[in-house]
């Protein structure tokens, strides 16, 4: 696992826009996986930017989000898909019908989360996944005890999460309480992961991600187990970490075909 410490969460962001621009330019029709939430925000809108003013070109480009409420339809404001129309898809050149969110009102959900498996092999894998962190050590939405080997299906979100969530619904009562997300399986069969994680209520999280041991009890730690894991984190929430120094090392003396600046 790869962890970079950087100052704040602005400059933690900037650095993921950098790693999935590089994506997109040595390979022009890669596939992204992408996430949601208040963390991605500043990386969207650096992505924005470099569309806009450096010609970033996302023509060819396929996403596939990890997850999406049940019961909200595509128009709801806090639905997924509405959110990646307006913070990415509307101010880019993608292609409509090359971005992929499991629909969350299918009449029968469970061929809904097969068929959005088959569509991610269908399209060859998912080349980068982008992912937030829960302060339970959720991703997507795979919560605590919850299998490491799970595929695409239909999750019962925790009270953590809601309570977490639930102040951009209005209350609690109007959040729904399940989920479709892609698997903890599903993610680590991403050639790539880059997972972002900033401020310290992410910080117990981000420790035992990095430093505890493999456990359901905190599905992020799955992530020990890529061949390629790219955790960015910021002064906050990396506070917790006991061997930050070594990352600071590592970091500082990479080769220069390993930096991002």
């Amino acid at each position: 696992m790869e962890v970079i410490i950087r100052k704040d969460a602005d400059t933690g962001c900037l650095l993921g826009a950098r790693i999935i621009a590089r994506y997109v330019r040595e390979k022009p029709n890669c596939v992204l996986g992408l996430a949601t939430g208040r963390t991605p925000l500043r990386l969207y809108q650096e992505l924005i930017r470099m569309h806009r003013d450096e010609g970033l070109d996302f023509s060819r480009v396929t996403t596939f989000n990890l997850d999406e409420y049940v019961g909200l339809p595509a128009t709801h404001d806090q639905s997924y898909r509405y959110f990646m129309r307006e913070n990415l898809f509307r101010h880019i050149n993608i292609d409509p019908a090359n971005t992929h969110i499991p629909d969350g009102t299918a009449a029968d959900l469970h061929t809904e989360c097969r068929a959005y498996e088959e569509r991610i092999i269908a399209a060859g894998g998912i080349d980068l996944q982008l992912l937030g962190l829960g302060r339970n050590g959720h991703i997507g939405f795979n919560e605590p005890s919850g299998s490491l080997r799970s595929r695409t299906w239909i999750k019962i979100l925790s009270e953590q999460t809601l309570q977490d969530n639930s102040d951009v619904f209005g209350s609690r009562s109007a959040m729904p309480r399940h989920a479709i997300t892609m698997g903890i399986g599903t993610i680590l069969d991403a050639r790539r992961c880059l997972l972002l994680a900033f401020g310290p209520p992410k910080a117990r999280a981000v420790e035992r991600m990095i430093e505890g041991p493999l456990a359901a009890i905190c599905p992020a730690s799955a992530l020990q187990l890529h061949p390629r894991a790219t955790v960015v984190v910021d002064e906050a929430s990396g506070s917790a970490l006991q061997f930050s120094d070594h990352y600071r090392w590592i970091d500082a003396n990479k080769l220069p075909w390993q930096r991002y600046d």
